[in-house]
């Protein structure tokens, strides 16, 4: 993630990476949330032999990722529609309690900007579909230039959105977080999320607004340096407020240089979580396990 990305945060300050206080917008009542971490891609072959079995085959990677990661930032959809055979084969290649969280195509958010994208749109969210329970939130990422002022297709085409989709929208321009700003209250009466980014660079784009039930939050590594785990054990502890405020589904997607330390972070969150939490961290349906743990696939 180059967005608020620092070449290094050598020297910083801890007190730079506090969380700010939480604001929500009508979430609801407590009840249990579950936490999912992982990564951007399940594309690494230097996982093999160390988070991969040894000599796990390319075609293999999908079910190798999520053996070990509960969520991954699926940014593939960014750049191509992929088919309804296409997604339920990978979701397919799964366990049960994975969750995949896709990002919108560029072609909605970027090319045509909200307007005049009704056939993506349906091909995408048949698509979505096609993940079955597989499916976690989807998001999307708004360009960096894309302000307030430019905002109606954009409203106009989340209220078309369907509601039993679970949707957030990544902010990028400085307006959309300065002074009191409407859109907050407006998310959350559509019950669309606001996506957190965790990245050194850019503060305001930790704006700990809570418009939904769901919170994406994308964090920017840096590669097992200490401060991390100040901000990740923060993250730890920030799920019991974030529960007990409706909270029902937390995921953390770790962004790490070439992606090669992310399974050291994500192990790293996990630690964090409290016991009971933990079980969900990697699936759900298993308890967590260390990506140094080798696993098999045959």
């Amino acid at each position: 993630m180059q967005f608020g990305k620092l070449a290094s945060i050598h020297g910083a300050s801890p007190e730079l990476f506090q969380l700010p206080e939480s604001r929500w917008h009508q979430i609801g009542a407590p009840q249990k949330c579950a936490v999912f971490v992982g990564g951007t891609t399940w594309n690494i072959p230097q996982w093999v032999g160390a988070t991969y079995p040894d000599k796990t085959p390319r075609r293999l990677f999908p079910e190798a990722y999520s053996r070990i990661f509960g969520t991954i930032e699926f940014n593939a959809t960014h750049y191509r529609i992929y088919s309804e055979a296409k997604m339920k084969e990978w979701a397919n290649a799964t366990p049960e309690g994975f969750r995949f969280c896709p990002k919108f195509p560029q072609i909605i958010s970027h090319f045509r900007r909200f307007s005049n994208c009704e056939g993506p749109t349906d091909d995408f969210i048949a698509g979505l579909l096609a993940l079955g329970n597989r499916l976690g939130p989807s998001f999307i990422q708004l360009p960096p230039h894309f302000a307030p002022k430019h905002a109606d297709a954009l409203w106009k085409y989340l209220e078309k959105w369907p509601r039993e989709l679970p949707v957030s929208v990544e902010f990028r321009h400085p307006d959309w977080f300065s002074g009191e700003q409407p859109h907050w209250d407006r998310l959350a009466r559509l019950g669309v999320g606001a996506v957190i980014s965790d990245t050194a660079g850019r503060r305001d784009a930790l704006h700990m607004h809570i418009t939904a039930p769901h919170v994406l939050v994308r964090f920017g590594g840096y590669e097992g340096h200490a401060i991390d785990g100040h901000r990740l054990e923060q993250w730890a502890r920030w799920i019991d407020i974030f529960e007990a405020n409706g909270g029902r589904s937390f995921h953390l997607l770790v962004h790490e240089p070439d992606s090669i330390h992310t399974p050291a972070t994500c192990d790293a969150f996990a630690q964090w979580l409290a016991p009971e939490k933990r079980g969900q961290c990697i699936t759900p349906s298993r308890p967590h396990r260390p990506s140094s743990e080798q696993i098999e696939l045959f």
